[in-house]
């Protein structure tokens, strides 16, 4: 059963819609590479009551979707979707396929590329369309100091899982229309070798760092741990989220997943202040979609200083000290 125009599938994962928008951000992605190659967009979707997901994905830009529905899909299952998949993707041979790198998607999608027999590339930050025609996976590697091109020129299907917070997602069109290709479920499924006995969604006391309006960035510039921490009082009077450098990440400053580079968190805040950074490449490569940039540095020609919007040449810590204790008086005036 080979469907003669091309296609790009993104799969579906809905499990925290409203807060994990990343199969939106693939979507529109693959909105804008589709026109290049003549392809379609499709989502993907295993599971049970799926209906509100697949009007949310054509609203944002799938023009057909995939559809396996059973009682038996409810719960996510690395085994039986890996199988699903490869059997959809060798019927219908999609061109690309997209996942997003959750936690899910980075133990289902290689399972489903060695199945395939196709190559994946992890944890992609960037995706293009060479003039050839094939997908241009941008990812890091060596620990973020170098991005890889990485291209699939002999097998099919092209597969990338893509890091959240990457893409934009297209905003939300009840006008859009697509079809609904609804499958049976295939008696013949592996059976789960983990049982999922209960789950429990786990409270987040603050915004992800991708989604914050302000961020509040330091680097080893700061001095210490303990003048790193004057961020946080910062970031709380700014509503704001913290994030850092690999070296502060590394040196303990800071937990991991707050870490802003290429190896970590891409953020596109409205205000973005950069405290004692010098600017290295994995940093800014993650950065350059702040609305307005403020850095605060001892060295004005440090790359982090000419990329800003006010730069602004002084100790990062004392400066961080003065404009808490401004931000306060202020509060309090």
């Amino acid at each position: 059963m080979n469907t003669k125009k091309r296609a790009i599938w993104v799969f579906g994962d809905y499990r925290n819609y409203f807060q994990n928008r990343v199969t939106l951000q693939l979507l529109a992605k693959a909105n804008d590479l589709a026109p290049k190659i003549s392809a379609e967009v499709c989502a993907v979707l295993f599971g049970q009551g799926l209906d509100q997901y697949v009007a949310e994905y054509i609203a944002h830009g799938a023009q057909k979707v995939y559809v396996v529905e059973h009682r038996s899909l409810k719960n996510y299952s690395v085994e039986k979707y890996a199988v699903l998949l490869e059997r959809l993707a060798n019927d219908y041979q999609p061109e690309t396929i997209l996942v997003g790198a959750t936690s899910f998607g980075k133990e289902f999608a290689p399972r489903v590329a060695k199945r395939l027999g196709t190559g994946l590339t992890a944890d992609c930050i960037g995706l293009k369309i060479t003039e050839d025609g094939l997908l241009l996976q941008i990812a890091p590697s060596f620990g973020g100091n170098l991005l890889a091109e990485i291209i699939t020129p002999n097998h099919r299907p092209q597969m990338a899982t893509v890091r959240p917070g990457t893409f934009q997602e297209i905003p939300h069109n009840n006008e859009l229309r697509g079809e609904v290709v609804r499958l049976p479920i295939q008696k013949d499924l592996p059976e789960d070798r983990v049982r999922l006995i209960a789950n429990e969604r786990q409270a987040q006391r603050d915004q992800r760092i991708e989604d914050a309006p302000v961020v509040v960035c330091g680097g080893r510039g700061m001095g210490s741990k303990k003048k790193f921490k004057k961020l946080f009082d910062l970031a709380d009077l700014m509503g704001g989220e913290v994030g850092g450098t690999r070296p502060v990440v590394y040196a303990g400053w800071l937990d991991t997943d707050a870490l802003v580079g290429q190896a970590g968190k891409h953020i596109k805040p409205k205000i973005l202040l950069s405290f004692g950074i010098s600017g290295a490449i994995q940093h800014t490569a993650a950065t350059t979609e702040a609305d307005f940039i403020i850095a605060v540095n001892k060295n004005p020609n440090a790359t982090m200083m000419k990329m800003a919007d006010v730069a602004v040449v002084a100790d990062a810590s004392q400066f961080c000290t003065a404009l808490i204790k401004g931000l306060k008086a202020r509060i309090q005036a």
